[in-house]
C-alpha cells in the first residue's frame, strides 16, 4: 500500500511540473485591483473614417488605463480563469457586431460640472428605431485633483430616472464608464438627459476652495450607442430633429448643390437651411456647400442633396425615380457608405421650392401667432418661457427642483425670455419670492446672491443665527442686465459655519443639510415698457429682430455667390432663424441700391462691400484698404486694465484730473452713474475702424431715411468670413454680440463690442397710455438732467399754484 501511494504522489508531481512548463506563470491573483485588466473595454476613441464601431458587451466598466472606479450599475459577469484580454466582440451568428451606431450627446465643445453642486439638463431627439434598440451611455470625464472621491459622485439621469452613479476619481487620467439604458426608458421624440455632480474638497473647508472643484465632461467620449441594424435608419422628415452633434459639440450640414452658382437656387436653398436649423434646434450649427462631393453622414453630420433630378443623378446614382416627375423630400440610403442622406429634388426648381416648403412649413410660424417659449431645450432644458408683460412663475414651472444642500456654496438658476422691444433697463425691478430654509449651523454673514446673465443683480444677507425658514422673502432684482432673448437668472447661496472654520478631518464630506431651496419659490416679472430701438445687435441675436417681424421679405446682398459666402450666409441666417423661432423671408438682391429704405442684410468681404453701405453703418471706408490682418501674427496677452492704471498714475501724478477720474469710476461702479447720464443731447456714433487684430466684424446701423435697420457682416477675406461666422454663431459666442459693432479675432479669441451712442426709437406696437408712461419712466431714468429739469419745473409750478391759492384765502386787512 505504501508503494502504491508513493507511485501516485510521483505521478502527480510529474504532471504538475509538466503543466508548469507548458503554462506561463500567472500573477493575476497578486495584481492590484487598480491594474487588473478589465473584462471588456468601453467603445474606443472615434475612428477617423467614421466606420461602424463594435458594441460594448459588458455593463459599466472603466477603460483599461483609466482610473478604476467602482460602478453602481449591475455588476459585470465574472471573468473566466486565465482570461486577461477582452473577449472578441462577435455576435451569435459569428459576424462582428458592426451594426452599432454611436451618437454623441454633449451639445457644446466642453461641459464642466463646477463647485460642490452642479447640474446640466438638455434634450435629445430619438427615432422609433433607436428607442427600440438596446442602448448604452458612455461617459468620459476628468476631475480636479482636489476632489475627494469618497464624498463626490456624478449622477446621470435620463427622463428623470437615474441610470448610473459614478464616483469622481479620475484626477490623474481621463476615465470612461458605461451604463446600460433600461429598455423602454428612451421614447420616440424628446428625451431629457441630466448630468449632476456633487463634489467635496479633499482637505479645505473654505468657501474659496469650492471654486477649485470641477469635473470636465469629454464630449468626444460621452455618447449613446445603439445596437441594432435599424438604429441609423431615418424614415421621414421628422427625423431631421435627430441630427444631434458630433464629438466637438457642433452640427454640420453638408449641402450638395450642383447648380450652386445659379441665382435661382439661392432663395430656396437659404429657406431650406433655415428650416433645417429650426428642426434640429442645435446650438452650434454650420453649413458647408459642395457641388459634386458627398461627405458621409454620421452623428452630428448630415448630407443634404438639393437639385433637379438631372443635376443630382451624376452625383447620386441612388436618386429615387419619383424625382423625375414630382417634388420629393426624403431620406435615401447611400449604398456606397450605408448612411442616410436627405434628398430634396424634383423635375424643376419650381418643384424643388415646393419640396422645400413641405419641409419648412411645420416650423414656419405666422407673424400673427405669438410664441410662448424660446427654444433652448437642445442645450438647456426646459425651454425659456417668453414674458411679454407682468408674469408670476413658480420655480417648478421654470424647471428648478427642491434642493437640499450640505456644503458651503451652491448655485442654481433658470432662464426666461423677453421680447426684442424690451425697454426697462433704467428703472425696472423683478422680484423673487424666496422659499428657503437654513439650519442652526449657518452663521450670520452668509448671503444669497442673485445674478442675471452673469452680472450681480441683488444680494440678501443672512443676519440671524439659530436657523430659520424664509417664506416668500422678496428679493428685488434690477432689470438693467436683462436683454432681448434668453436671460439666465441664477441664485448663489454662500454659507458660513463654525464647522468649516474648524475644518476637522472629514468635515467637508458631511451630508447633513444646511440649506434648502424650495420649488415653490416664485419669479415675478412686472409690466415693462415696450419700444424697439435701432441699431441694436442684441435684439437681432436674441430674437432675430427686426428681420423676424417684417411683413415683406428682407433684402439680402451677397458680394459673390460661391461656397464660402453661401456657407457664411446660411450659418448666420440659420442662427437668426433659430433665435426668431421661424424662418426669415429673404429676397436676394444684386445691387445694394435695391435695398432702399428697408431692413436689409449685407454679407461679404470688406473689399467688395459697397462704400455707401459701410458709411451708413458708421464703418470707416478706409477700412477697405487698411483692414489687413497679418498672416501668422501673434498678439501678446496684455492686461489692458493694468496698463491703463499705470498710465493714469503716470499722467495724473496725483493732480485733480486723476482724482476726478477715480471719482467717476467710483460713481459708475457703485451707483451706475456716468457722465453720459448727465448729457442733454444724445451722442453721435463715430465711424469705426476695425484693428488689424480683428478678423471678423458684424455692424448695424439705420437705413438712409431712418426707417429700416441695416446689418453688415464682413471680414478681410472670404476665409475669415467663413471662420468668423461659424465661431460667432456658436452658442458660446452668439450672446456676446451686442451694441452697434462686434469684432472677433481668430488669433486671440477676443470679442469686442462698441456701444450705441445715438439711437432712434421704432414706433411701438403698444400705443396704450400705460406703455407710454413706462417708456417715459425708463427714458427719464437714463437721462438724469431731463428728469431733474422736469422735477424742478413741476416744483416751480406747484409753488406758483400754491401761492396763488393761498393769496385768496384767509383774512385781509
Amino acid at each position: 500500500m505504501r508503494k502504491t501511494c508513493l507511485a501516485a504522489t510521483l505521478t502527480l508531481l510529474t504532471a504538475s511540473c509538466a503543466f508548469a512548463q507548458s503554462a506561463g506563470f500567472d500573477m493575476s491573483g497578486e495584481r492590484p485591483a487598480a491594474t487588473t485588466p478589465a473584462p471588456t473595454a468601453v467603445s474606443p476613441q472615434p475612428r477617423q473614417d467614421n466606420s461602424p464601431l463594435p458594441a460594448p458587451t459588458m455593463p459599466q466598466q472603466s477603460v483599461p488605463g483609466s482610473a478604476q472606479v467602482p460602478a453602481q450599475a449591475a455588476p459585470p459577469p465574472a471573468r473566466q480563469q486565465g482570461q486577461t484580454s477582452p473577449p472578441s466582440r462577435v455576435s451569435s451568428t459569428g459576424q462582428a457586431a458592426s451594426q452599432v451606431f454611436r451618437r454623441y450627446i454633449i451639445p457644446a465643445s466642453s461641459m464642466v460640472l463646477e463647485g460642490e453642486h452642479d447640474r446640466h439638463s438638455w434634450s435629445i431627439y430619438v427615432t422609433p428605431e433607436q428607442a427600440a434598440s438596446p442602448a448604452r451611455l458612455n461617459l468620459g470625464y476628468q476631475n480636479a485633483v482636489v476632489v475627494a472621491p469618497e464624498g463626490s459622485q456624478i449622477t446621470i439621469l435620463v427622463n428623470n430616472r437615474v441610470i448610473g452613479q459614478q464616483q469622481v476619481a479620475a484626477s490623474e487620467n481621463p476615465a470612461q464608464v458605461s451604463f446600460a439604458v433600461p429598455a423602454g426608458l428612451l421614447q420616440q421624440g424628446v428625451n431629457v438627459v441630466t448630468m449632476r455632480a456633487d463634489q467635496r474638497h479633499r482637505t479645505d473647508c473654505s468657501i474659496a476652495s469650492t471654486y477649485d472643484l470641477w469635473s470636465n465632461i469629454d464630449p468626444a467620449n460621452t455618447y449613446l450607442t445603439f445596437n441594432g441594424s435599424l438604429a441609423t435608419r431615418l424614415s421621414n422628415t421628422d427625423a431631421l430633429r435627430t441630427v444631434g452633434v458630433d464629438e466637438t459639440g457642433a452640427t454640420t450640414f453638408n449641402m450638395v448643390v450642383p447648380s450652386l452658382d445659379e441665382p435661382m437656387t439661392l432663395k430656396p436653398v437659404l429657406r431650406l437651411t433655415q428650416g433645417l436649423s429650426i428642426l434640429s434646434g442645435m446650438p452650434s450649427q454650420k453649413f458647408e456647400f459642395q457641388t459634386d462631393r458627398l461627405a458621409p453622414s454620421s452623428s452630428g453630420k448630415l448630407t443634404v442633396l438639393v437639385g433637379t433630378a438631372d443635376e443630382l443623378r451624376p452625383v447620386f446614382p441612388d436618386l429615387p425615380p419619383a424625382a423625375v416627375s414630382a417634388p420629393i423630400a426624403t431620406f435615401v440610403d447611400d449604398r456606397r457608405t450605408g448612411q442616410p442622406v436627405f434628398v430634396v429634388s424634383g423635375p424643376s426648381w419650381q418643384s424643388i421650392a415646393s419640396a422645400v416648403d413641405s419641409v419648412v412649413s411645420p416650423v414656419d410660424r405666422p407673424l400673427s401667432v405669438q410664441r410662448n417659449v424660446i427654444s433652448t431645450q437642445r442645450w438647456s432644458a426646459p425651454d425659456a418661457p417668453m414674458l411679454f408683460s407682468n408674469a408670476n412663475l413658480s420655480f417648478s414651472q421654470l424647471g428648478m427642483e427642491t434642493l437640499e444642500f450640505s456644503g458651503r456654496r451652491v448655485r442654481s438658476g433658470f432662464t426666461v425670455g423677453v421680447p426684442a422691444d424690451f425697454y426697462a433697463q433704467g428703472y425696472g425691478e423683478a422680484t423673487i419670492l424666496l422659499d428657503a430654509a437654513y439650519s442652526q449651523a449657518v452663521l450670520p454673514g452668509s448671503q444669497i446672491n442673485v445674478y442675471v446673465n452673469g452680472n450681480i443683480a441683488s444680494t440678501v444677507p443672512i443676519t440671524t443665527s439659530g436657523g430659520g425658514i424664509l417664506r416668500h422673502l422678496p428679493i428685488r432684482v434690477t432689470m438693467r442686465h436683462f436683454k432681448p432673448g434668453v436671460n439666465t437668472v441664477e441664485m448663489e447661496t454662500v454659507l458660513r459655519t463654525e464647522e468649516d472654520e474648524v475644518c476637522a478631518p472629514g468635515a467637508s464630506a458631511s451630508t447633513t443639510p444646511r440649506f434648502a431651496l424650495f420649488d415653490t419659490s416664485e419669479f415675478q416679472m412686472p409690466d415693462f415698457a415696450r419700444i424697439g430701438q435701432r441699431p441694436d445687435l442684441s435684439s437681432t441675436v436674441g430674437t432675430g429682430y427686426p428681420y423676424s417681424r417684417g411683413n415683406d421679405a428682407t433684402p439680402l446682398f451677397l458680394d459673390r455667390i460661391d461656397r464660402d459666402t453661401l456657407s457664411a450666409t446660411a450659418t448666420l441666417l440659420s442662427r437668426m432663424a433659430l433665435a426668431a423661432g421661424r424662418p426669415l423671408a429673404i429676397e436676394p438682391i444684386a445691387s445694394a441700391n435695391a435695398a432702399g429704405d428697408r431692413d436689409a442684410i449685407f454679407v461679404g468681404s470688406i473689399t467688395q462691400m459697397p462704400v455707401p453701405v459701410l458709411s451708413q453703418v458708421n464703418i470707416a471706408t478706409t477700412s477697405q484698404a487698411a483692414w489687413r490682418p497679418t498672416a501668422g501674427a501673434t498678439t501678446e496677452n496684455v492686461n489692458t486694465g493694468e496698463v491703463f492704471d499705470q498710465w493714469r498714475d503716470r499722467v495724473s501724478g496725483g493732480n485733480w484730473n486723476g482724482q476726478i477720474s477715480v471719482f467717476q469710476e467710483w460713481m459708475q461702479r457703485n451707483f451706475d452713474i456716468s457722465l453720459r447720464s448727465f448729457r442733454l443731447l444724445p451722442g453721435n456714433d463715430e465711424p469705426f475702424a476695425p484693428s488689424n487684430a480683428a478678423t471678423f466684424m458684424i455692424a448695424q446701423g439705420v437705413s438712409p431715411a431712418g426707417n429700416g435697420t441695416w446689418t453688415v457682416v464682413t471680414a478681410p477675406s472670404s476665409d475669415d468670413l467663413v471662420d468668423g461666422t461659424r465661431v460667432m454663431a456658436a452658442q458660446e459666442f452668439w450672446p456676446r454680440i451686442t451694441g452697434r459693432v462686434t469684432t472677433y479675432s481668430s488669433r486671440t479669441g477676443r470679442v469686442d463690442n462698441v456701444a450705441v451712442e445715438g439711437f432712434s426709437f421704432v414706433p411701438p406696437t403698444d400705443t396704450s397710455v400705460r406703455n407710454y408712461r413706462l417708456i417715459a419712466a425708463n427714458w427719464l431714468s437714463t437721462n438724469v438732467l431731463y428728469f431733474a429739469a422736469l422735477f424742478a419745473a413741476m416744483t416751480f409750478l406747484v409753488g406758483i399754484a400754491t401761492a396763488a391759492l393761498l393769496s385768496n384765502l384767509g383774512r385781509r386787512k
